[in-house]
């Protein structure tokens, strides 16, 4: 496939009935949000919004909405052909003699695809606003939440360049505007964009950036790639392996860094390492909660250029699932052959939505000795970012991991609480509000795999038979009116496999725990492996709004307890919200709810929009 951009994409799109127009007037600050969340979470279209409210360029959404246009997006049948393209490229034979060898040409000619191509002119140099000229207001990027600091750049290709070594990188940060020509650079301690700024710091200098916006989508996606520490791989040289071709670039006009020529915007700038921090945020956030306010670097932007005509496109994030939710499963199967050359026994593995890519990891493993479940959960900690994982759940080849269900049953019937649990700590995404300090908290492992002798001590050593002694009878719900009474439960839910799902408005210090107490001893809790408590704005009937919740809310190493049942043991996850007078210092914040007047706003206007009825 020659280089599309974001325009040959939509054109694409809109050839096979996978985007929509709306062409009356819309408000960039949340009325956008709302739309484009509905038609995210039913599996709707792409949307191009053609009159926004301010400014004289057009907004596109959802451009990888679906697993269907992800692939689309990325050159590919199915998302599952990004591991087969990978796992052909690192096969290469290293025996065999000169036929051997000669068999590896081909694979190498794909590498050679890896390093971008300068050229001298750009589509996105067509416009160039230098100085004074520079008015962020004038591109319509989205308040996308309620109570978001300002308008945020959701889809920003931030380039930089060490200022020692010259490597290149390019990721996706957020960036919220300030004003006509700065906006914060939300640049975490783990970023790679951190280390720049502070060689940049050692030296004295300003640290030169560029953002780029649009550009091929292959390119959009690598942006959001964990990739490897490999010299000479980067973000250009991602898309350029995707695509088979090198990736077109261009040097900036006013920075010595090379820009996507295809890009729809660049703005070109610098961040000053000496000057003070700026505080950036509240932002909603992937996590399905906002990210309260920080300090973070503030970007000066000294030239925008442009394309003649531009479509900005943008995202959101907020509350599962969303249109990252399919970025995160790209990576998954891009990045799934080079987990299994260093753990080869893995069969595969799973990031589910629930656990908004860091909270919950699902690995199968062909299992040959005892410990195996351990051994691999360990070393998925000390690879890249998977370093961020806070639970990861270990089961056998044969289950299927992105089946939540028949994962969860599994770990019912398999994972004794207390024997086939463990709790650890390391390093947290630092958007993790619930970690007992900012980066640094526990994590949990779960080997719900087939038990051997020697993990049972003189208990069964086959599947089947500890199926036997996890009987569906071990599992039967209590009736409700069986079912104990405590403070503050507004509702609760048993499972046919073993959950017992809390609801709990929470308004004292030790609450959690002291529920956690009376339900582990009463005669309910025979049947049940595993307490979920929540906020009480859970839905208990939802099991995958149980299960965004209690990870979202829990530090396992401080909120995972094993406690005693008369049936056995059960393993009580308390996901309530955290108090001062628990010791938690941090404010813990507030879910994303949209204001009612906006959603009752979209409902009246849903005709005007031109959209089906099916995705309102």
């Amino acid at each position: 496939m020659a280089f599309p951009d974001i325009q040959s994409f939509l054109r694409l799109l809109e050839q096979r009935g996978e985007l929509l127009r709306v062409s009356v007037p819309v408000s960039r600050e949340l009325e956008i949000t709302e739309i484009s969340d509905r038609l995210v979470k039913r599996g709707g279209p792409a949307v191009l919004f053609e009159q926004v409210q301010g400014s004289e360029f057009p907004v596109v959404m959802g451009l990888m909405g679906t697993r269907e246009r992800t692939a689309l997006a990325l050159g590919v049948g199915g998302l599952d052909d990004l591991a087969a393209k990978v796992r052909h490229l690192i096969d290469l034979k290293g025996s065999g003699g000169m036929m051997g060898m000669l068999g590896n040409l081909p694979k190498l000619r794909d590498a050679m695809h890896l390093p971008p191509r300068r050229v001298r002119s750009a589509p996105v140099q067509e416009v160039v606003w230098r100085g004074d000229e520079v008015d962020l207001s004038h591109i319509p990027v989205l308040k996308c939440w309620p109570l978001d600091g300002g308008p945020f750049v959701t889809l920003p290709l931030v380039i930089t360049k060490d200022p020692e070594t010259g490597e290149r990188n390019m990721g996706m940060y957020r960036m919220q505007v300030m004003g006509r020509n700065t906006t914060g650079m939300h640049w975490q301690r783990h970023k790679t964009g951190t280390r720049h700024l502070e060689k940049a710091r050692r030296r004295g200098e300003r640290l030169p950036v560029a953002v780029a916006i649009g550009g091929d989508p292959a390119l959009i996606y690598a942006a959001t790639a964990p990739l490897p520490p490999i010299p000479g791989l980067d973000e250009f040289a991602l898309a350029g392996y995707l695509r088979g071709q090198r990736y077109p670039v261009v040097k900036g006009v006013t920075v010595d860094l090379d820009v996507p020529a295809n890009a729809e915007f660049i703005l070109e700038g610098y961040v000053d390492p000496q000057e003070d921090w700026v505080v950036e945020g509240p932002f909603g956030d992937h996590t399905g909660f906002y990210t309260l306010p920080d300090l973070y670097p503030l970007f000066h932007v000294t030239a925008v250029t442009m394309r003649r005509q531009p479509v900005y496109p943008a995202t959101i994030v907020g509350r599962p699932p969303m249109e990252d939710a399919y970025l995160i499963e790209a990576s998954e199967r891009l990045f799934l052959p080079a987990a299994q050359l260093i753990l080869p026994e893995i069969v595969d593995y799973h990031m589910p939505p629930a656990g908004v890519a860091h909270n919950l990891v699902v690995v199968s493993i062909r299992k040959e000795f005892p410990g195996q479940a351990y051994k691999v959960a360990n070393g998925l900690f000390g690879l890249g970012q998977m370093m961020f994982a806070k639970v990861i759940v270990v089961v056998d080849e044969d289950v299927r991991v992105n089946d939540l269900g028949a994962v969860w049953r599994e770990v019912a019937r398999q994972a004794t609480p207390g024997r086939d649990t463990l709790t650890t700590r390391g390093p947290i995404d630092v958007l993790d509000h619930s970690s007992r300090g900012w980066g640094y908290g526990g994590k949990l492992i779960i080997d719900a795999t087939t038990k051997r002798p020697e993990e049972v001590g003189s208990g069964a050593s086959s599947r089947d038979d500890q199926a036997s002694d996890l009987s569906p009878d071990v599992f039967a719900p209590a009736a409700s009116s069986e079912l104990p009474r405590f403070e503050g439960v507004l509702a609760q839910r048993q499972t046919p496999d073993g959950y017992w799902m809390v609801a709990l408005h929470k308004t004292r210090a030790g609450q959690a725990q002291e529920l956690a107490a009376v339900f582990a001893a009463h005669p309910a809790a025979a049947g049940m492996r595993h307490l979920l408590i929540c906020d009480q704005e859970t839905d208990v009937t939802d099991t995958d709004d149980v299960w965004w919740t209690v990870l979202n809310n829990i530090d396992p190493e401080r909120d995972v307890l094993v406690l005693p049942t008369p049936g056995g043991a059960l393993l009580a996850w308390d996901g309530a919200r955290k108090l001062p007078e628990e010791g938690f210092v941090r404010p813990w914040p507030p879910k994303i709810v949209m204001d009612q007047a906006i959603k009752d706003r979209v409902d009246a206007r849903w005709h005007l929009y031109g959209l089906p009825q099916q995705w309102r």
